[in-house]
């Protein structure tokens, strides 16, 4: 490992540590096929697998980057996915937004939350995460 400072490494691996429970509780809270999912508006399934599958990628290429030490131009690439993956999980917290006109329904619920709170810490929390990366990336911490 090639960390000039311990406190930047221990933020990111934190940070590492809740982007891997963020990918996969997405994935658990919005995989069900047969079950409604919380929210106003309908996820289309391929933008959960992306998000999956993105943020997997993401996360093994950035913590072989992070852990491993290797190449700068590994960590660039996990950062990359990741900023994809965090688009991604902002435009599944768009299902927390209105339905206008007079068919549209309630939104629904599930039993992990009664609102949209737990997607917007965490998909939030992702955006800040990537901005944290990115800057230690850019300033060189790694």
């Amino acid at each position: 490992m090639r960390h000039t400072d311990a406190m930047p490494f221990l933020v990111s691996t934190i940070l590492y540590a809740l982007a891997v429970v963020l990918v996969v509780l997405t994935r658990m809270r919005l995989a069900k096929q047969d079950a409604p999912v919380a929210g106003r508006l309908e996820i289309p399934r391929g933008v959960v697998n992306a998000h999956t599958a993105v943020g997997a990628l993401a996360l093994v290429v950035w913590g072989t980057y992070l852990f491993f030490g290797v190449d700068w131009v590994v960590g660039f690439l996990g950062l990359l996915l990741w900023w994809v993956t965090t688009a991604i999980g902002l435009l599944i917290l768009m299902r927390w937004m209105p339905a206008k006109g007079k068919h549209a329904s309630e939104g629904g619920r599930d039993e992990w939350t009664e609102g949209p709170w737990l997607s917007m810490v965490g998909h939030l929390g992702a955006l800040m995460g990537a901005i944290v990366w990115t800057t230690l990336f850019a300033l060189d911490k790694y």
